[in-house]
């Protein structure tokens, strides 16, 4: 499981990411995952692709293979499913708006 920052117990790893208005920081436990474990980054809500991308990069740090992310919905008109795909990741949403 991904979280911000101090959501999540015991000895976690951090990755700092950018956001439109500053920084933010994502953790995983350090146990989570295993390197070469595939994994399914899913969310509620895919709009920039900040959080997504974010948790992408860490899960990779990590050693995880990500094949592929989903969300509940989609934003169609902001960049997230392009940011995904700039990074190989295959995406799907259950609802999608276009504006």
């Amino acid at each position: 499981m991904l979280r911000k920052k101090g959501k999540l117990p015991g000895k976690t790893i951090k990755h700092e990411y950018s956001l439109e208005y500053g920084t933010d920081t994502i953790e995983i436990q350090e146990d989570a995952v295993q390197p070469g474990q595939r994994v399914v980054v899913i969310d509620d809500l895919l709009a920039t692709g900040g959080t997504m991308t974010a948790g992408v990069d860490l899960l990779r740090k990590v050693g995880a293979n990500v094949v592929g992310a989903a969300a509940i919905i989609e934003l169609t008109f902001l960049p997230g499913r392009k940011r995904l795909a700039e990074m190989d990741v295959p995406f799907t949403a259950l609802v999608s708006y276009d504006d």
